[in-house]
């Protein structure tokens, strides 16, 4: 493929609700622009950009996937991005490297959250919007109702530009209205242009929202439009034009992705609607010095470029795809990394279609391709030029909150699945992994059951590491309620000196996150020097509570009194008495276990308030309040038990059809009500008689 200006770039992402048929459309303009030779079906597995195994197994997209092709002169940049919700992050990437957002809308099913999703995020990212209503060979399609709920959803922006003619129940025929001209598709997919069909008033009226949307570019055309004068075609040609570029109207088109019907009117008009990569591209960065620096779309200025999307396949080794805002990107160019400061070193440059390379001998200002083998490089990074360091925004990706405790089938894998997943993490951000020392288990974080179902396969596939997922343990603690003292006495004889310690401590309950350590010891009844063995003592003591064998904390120890032995007195037999103090003394202080609870904020829509604040109550948790959001939701905000919120996360997206979301960190512990505790307390006997 030749090399193109960034004025003949369009880089368009394709976002909308699962099953609507973005991949489909994709291929179906990769198919008509010849970039394959055939036009493949997601059912059938052999889509260009749903390569992956997982993807071919699900019939669904997971991960962003990336095509160009060339059409009238004009290079297009395919962004294919997931439409299940658990997998938003590829939308996060696709709309990162993105000038214009083409909205897939289900021509049977309309607009649904999927869709309203995928409007927010081009709006948050500042791209043109585009939508495509698809599968009108479907006999259950409904083109007009669907438009016109794409009016009322998101406003009189919304304006057709290709419409169907339906004859009982196909849609072979399609009027552009800018044109003003219909043209005819027969089953191979070929066109003609046709008469104008008789569709009665709804044409006229039609043409009468594209004039609405028109007069809204300019105070000019307004004025002309409340007067009830005409529009020249050239008039209209250029508001939309100009609106669709500024964002103040969203132009309409549609067909059928399987027949490839009007595909070519919506790469036509792209053409020439779609804002280029020179027009949208110009960025805002920061410098070394923390100051806001304009960074235009320039082939000839210093490089720079924004990694938004990494593969790391152990057969095809790591890519860094990359946007390249400003500058060239050749195996010339000297990059450095701006996180870790270091210069990365480029062997090739690579264009990508789907996972199928080619070479290419640069990536050009506005265009998008690959560099393999960056091994220090991630997501979100930028790559510049060591002549003007600069740091682009990166990539705003959604909050990781379904947390599943990740176990290998085999004793002693456990650093296999870690630096497995540890690989996965490098490919897809909203992925986390930590291992919890406490616990001591290793957590795996997603956006959905779903998106941890992938991992797992994943991992098997990928890495050939077999693993599953269980519900995470909580990190309870224990305290006391109640002040006692304790004598601990240690005393072993055996031949030659023997072992002595004798140490009386006062516990008590104390404002701390661990323990309180001090002494009145008078008359040297215990040597000074052996303090540290005794507070040594205590601070291994507490690791395991007598309860449930969950550190103790929130308690202060006192010693105050004993005796030593000149020649049998050491530092380990006063490390033992002060444990046996410990297990003496804390039952008698009322001990009791306390409970991780969590601050929670749950974003939902209005009408699911009462939904949430119920399912909140139901998990022991507290309401403090609630307050709007933005678009049209309100924040519910509460404060949780963690050992209830595992599942959380299924919750709030069935009962909210995926429209809400949630943040929950931990606030602080609380004493955990008697029935609960005593549930812990059995289960955790049970486990250490297991162990």
């Amino acid at each position: 493929m030749k090399q193109y200006d960034a004025k003949k770039i369009l880089n368009i992402a394709l976002a909308g609700h699962s099953g609507c048929g973005k991949t489909s459309v994709a291929e179906s303009i990769l198919y008509l622009a010849k970039a394959t030779d055939r036009l493949g079906k997601v059912s059938d597995g052999n889509t260009t950009l749903d390569f992956d195994a997982e993807e071919v197994k699900r019939h669904a997209s997971i991960m962003t996937a990336v095509a160009p092709i060339e059409w009238k002169n004009t290079k297009i940049n395919l962004i294919d991005t997931p439409g299940l919700f658990d997998f938003a992050g590829g939308v996060a990437e696709g709309m990162r490297a993105a000038d214009t957002a083409l909205i897939v809308v289900s021509g049977k099913d309309g607009v649904n959250v999927g869709t309203e999703k995928a409007v927010e995020a081009a709006t948050k990212a500042g791209l043109t919007k585009v939508f495509f209503v698809n599968g009108l060979c479907d006999e259950d399609a409904r083109f007009y109702r669907v438009f016109e709920s794409l009016k009322s959803t998101f406003g009189a922006a919304v304006c057709p530009v290709v419409v169907p003619y339906i004859v009982d129940g196909k849609a072979n025929v399609y009027v552009n209205l800018f044109d003003f001209k219909a043209y005819e598709y027969d089953e191979k997919g070929n066109v003609k242009q046709t008469a104008l069909p008789d569709m009665g008033d709804r044409l006229e009226g039609l043409r009468e929202a594209i004039k609405e949307a028109v007069a809204e570019t300019s105070e000019e055309l307004l004025d002309k439009f409340i007067m009830g004068e005409e529009f020249t075609p050239e008039e209209i040609i250029l508001g939309v034009s100009q609106g669709v570029k500024d964002g103040s109207i969203c132009p309409v088109f549609c067909g059928d992705a399987h027949n490839t019907f009007a595909i070519d009117q919506l790469l036509n008009s792209l053409t020439w609607l779609a804002p280029s990569a020179a027009d949208k591209g110009d960025e805002i960065g920061v410098d070394v010095n923390g100051e806001p620096v304009e960074i235009a779309v320039n082939e000839n200025g210093a490089a720079a470029a924004i990694v938004f999307k990494t593969v790391a396949d152990p057969f095809i080794g790591r890519l860094s795809f990359i946007k390249v805002v400003s500058g060239k990107i050749s195996p010339d160019t000297q990059i450095i990394n701006m996180r870790t400061g270091a210069p990365e070193r480029i062997a090739k440059v690579l264009t990508m279609t789907g996972k199928k390379q080619a070479d290419s001998s640069y990536i050009g200002a506005g265009d998008i391709g690959a560099i393999p083998k960056l091994s220090s490089t991630k997501t979100g990074d930028t790559l510049c030029s060591p002549l003007r360091k600069v740091v682009l925004d990166g990539i705003d990706y959604p909050v990781s909150s379904y947390t599943m405790a990740i176990y290998p089938a085999k004793k002693g894998d456990e650093d296999k699945v870690a630096q497995a997943v540890q690989k996965l993490c490098d490919e897809d951000p909203t992925i986390k992994f930590e291992q919890n020392h406490e616990t001591h288990e290793m957590l795996v974080s997603g956006l959905g059951e779903q998106h941890l179902d992938v991992v797992i396969s994943r991992l098997k596939s990928k890495y050939n590491v077999t693993a599953s997922l269980q519900k995470p343990k909580i990190a309870y603690r224990e305290t006391i309620r109640k002040k006692v003292s304790a004598q601990g006495r240690y005393k072993k004889q055996s031949g030659g000196h023997g072992q002595f310690g004798d140490v009386w401590i006062e516990f008590e309950p104390y404002d701390t996150d661990s323990l309180e350590f001090a002494e009145r010891v008078v008359g040297g009844a215990v040597p000074k020097n052996f303090f540290p063995a005794v507070e040594k003592g205590l601070r291994d003591s507490i690791k395991k509570g007598v309860l449930a064998g969950y550190p103790t904390v929130g308690i202060k120890a006192t010693l105050y009194d004993g005796s030593y032995h000149p020649v049998d007195s050491s530092e380990m037999s006063f490390k033992t008495a002060a444990s046996l103090a410990y297990k003496n003394g804390i039952p008698n202080a009322m001990p009791t276990l306390l409970e991780p609870i969590g601050s929670l904020k749950a974003y939902v829509p209005d009408n699911n308030m009462g939904d949430v604040m119920g399912e909140v109550n139901k998990r022991r948790g507290r309401v403090l309040g609630m307050a709007p959001a933005e678009n049209g939701t309100q924040v519910v905000e509460a404060e949780v038990p963690m050992s209830e919120m595992s599942d959380f996360a299924t919750f709030i997206r069935q009962i909210t059809q995926g429209r809400g979301s949630y943040e929950f960190t931990f606030a602080r512990y609380e004493d955990c009500p008697s029935n609960v505790a005593q549930k812990v307390i059995e289960a955790a006997k049970a486990e250490m008689e297991e162990d």
